[in-house]
């Protein structure tokens, strides 16, 4: 007859194993820390405690007889140890940083907590197959991603959406080389919400609404300094550059709503309606061609439109 693994004893073994494993949050490579051996005694039946592996532990742990049968503490036990990696080592990671720095630092630790989850999930693997699915509760994975969610999102959301809508603008300004952390962000974005868009919808609805700000603001200077036809040269190169950026880190979706909101802020309705405000301006100043300088962009606005489609 095999020995009954106590919940005590079991946790003293189990500490042992998530303590390596948040190592990795430091730094550490998953496989210096657990050799093929210790991670691989699954069917093995030791006859004392101190011999149970870490994976061997939960199986036999979950198989017990009544009141030896620990599924549930063990799920919390998992999760608390979610918890605790995440308070103690990305919490840490992220306090002091800000924009550019915060989105490596996030998207670094993001990187290294979901290997260390993985590894960590698959001493309580047992728990998949014979617990979550019954109780129709949260997979190990599922818990992971909302571990995360809720304590880091919770807290640095705000901070790290602002971030990225920023980092778009500086890219915007001087082109800069951080379309690989955009895009990993991004995806960031969508991988948190554990099936829903929530998070990646605001990214874009913030996203959308800069964008639409930066164009507005950049408008009255080219109305003030360039001529129509530059006006309409400058437009139909920053709509290549917005798709040429846009489609490296944006959903494709996303890249044709971007489109729509440069092309009205630069060639549309709204376009339109500052050139006849400023046109407006330059009458009440002494100048009289109002009408043909706003009828010459209107011109130019429906040859750049039938050129796109």
């Amino acid at each position: 007859m095999k020995k009954k693994l106590t919940l005590e004893e079991g946790l003293i073994i189990l500490k042992e194993g998530i303590a390596k494993a948040m190592m990795i949050l430091d730094g550490h490579p998953a496989s210096s820390l657990f050799t093929c051996e210790e991670y691989m005694k699954l069917y093995e039946y030791p006859s004392d405690v101190e011999h149970f592996s870490t994976l061997r532990c939960v199986y036999h742990m979950c198989n017990q007889h009544p009141p030896y049968e620990y599924c549930a503490e063990l799920y919390e036990i998992f999760k608390k140890a979610l918890e605790e990696s995440i308070t103690s080592r990305v919490m840490p990671a992220l306090k002091d940083k800000s924009q550019i720095f915060l989105l490596y630092e996030v998207w670094n630790m993001w990187t290294k907590y979901k290997v260390m989850a993985k590894f960590l999930g698959g001493f309580f693997l047992y728990l998949d197959r014979h617990f979550t699915e019954d109780r129709k509760t949260a997979s190990l994975n599922e818990l992971s991603v909302c571990c995360f969610r809720d304590l880091v999102f919770g807290q640095f959301y705000p901070r790290i959406l602002e971030a990225a809508v920023s980092l778009i603008n500086q890219d915007r300004e001087d082109n800069s080389v951080c379309r690989d952390l955009l895009k990993n962000i991004a995806n960031l974005f969508v991988e948190i919400g554990n099936g829903k868009t929530l998070y990646y919808e605001n990214f874009e609805t913030a996203m959308l609404a800069s964008t639409a700000n930066y164009y507005n603001c950049l408008l009255p200077q080219w109305l003030l300094h360039c001529s129509h036809i530059d006006i309409f040269m400058k437009a139909q190169n920053c709509l290549n550059k917005e798709k040429e950026r846009a489609s490296q880190f944006l959903h494709q979706t996303s890249v044709e709503k971007l489109l729509q909101v440069v092309h009205e802020q630069l060639l549309g309705q709204t376009a339109l309606d500052q050139a006849i405000l400023h046109e407006k301006q330059k009458t009440e100043r002494g100048d009289c061609s109002i009408q043909y300088q706003a009828g010459f962009l209107l011109q130019l606005i429906s040859e750049l439109f039938f050129a796109m489609c």
